[in-house]
């Protein structure tokens, strides 16, 4: 018994299996559907009614199918601390730590609900061809990250040398000017904060192309690293094991 629901639960090989991910997939995207409608406004009593109870019967269901995974994990430790454990466990944990709660804390726990939608990454491929692509580029993304945090201060500190005389309240200091070089380098473009001196405006063009090229280096690491993913997967799959 304890190896064909292990079958069922963790292989797509079968009919069985593959219902049984469509199932939960299905089950996550209506969670999530009634979570968003559930926050309407001047809902009735009978419509909250009805949206708690679907909450109850996502949570039992959920429930049972990380009990199922705890008791058919070779190691069960591994299971819970894993990341799809982790995740399976924060998707439940909300409702049962909200009994005890006030209703500020259930308010608290309910955004934790929205952690139910990375239960999807089990059950797609593409999702968790994602996660294999991020994490063979992941030394190069905490490269890329650290040089955007330098960029990033050298921009605000720039801007503030620029600026801070001709407009002492928006550039009042460095820390100030963050979210100025945020939002250039960003090339989000607020308009909240921009520059009037001279100095300002050429030392922003400048900025923003770095910003063009912080835009687009992970965007092409990214994809390099999906090209490799994808073939790791397909020679998983054609290999005989």
């Amino acid at each position: 018994m304890k190896e064909r629901i292990r079958t069922i639960i963790e292989s797509r090989d079968s009919r069985i299996g593959r219902g049984f991910d469509f199932t939960v997939q299905a089950l996550v995207c209506l969670s999530t559907i009634s979570f968003t409608l559930e926050t309407l406004p001047d809902l009735t009593a009978g419509q909250y009614a009805f949206f708690r109870s679907l909450e109850i019967g996502f949570v039992l269901i959920f429930s049972v199918e990380y009990l199922l995974r705890l008791w058919v994990a070779p190691s069960r430790k591994e299971f819970v601390f894993s990341f799809y454990g982790l995740v399976d466990a924060v998707a439940i944990l909300p409702f049962y730590l909200a009994l005890g709660f006030d209703l500020r804390g259930v308010r608290a726990l309910r955004l934790l609900r929205l952690f139910r939608i990375l239960k999807l990454a089990r059950y797609s491929q593409s999702i968790s061809r994602l996660g294999l692509a991020l994490k063979l580029a992941r030394e190069e993304l905490i490269l890329f990250l650290a040089i955007s945090i330098i960029v990033i201060y050298l921009a605000a500190v720039g801007i503030y040398y620029f600026e801070r005389d001709i407009q002492p309240e928006a550039f009042a200091s460095i820390p100030h000017a963050m979210w100025w070089a945020v939002v250039t380098l960003t090339t989000v473009g607020y308009g909240d904060l921009y520059p009037v001196t001279a100095g300002g405006k050429v030392f922003t063009f400048l900025i923003l192309l770095v910003g063009l090229g912080l835009v687009a280096v992970p965007a092409g690491i990214i994809a390099s690293a999906l090209s490799k993913a994808r073939e790791l997967q397909a020679q998983e799959a054609d290999s005989p094991d």
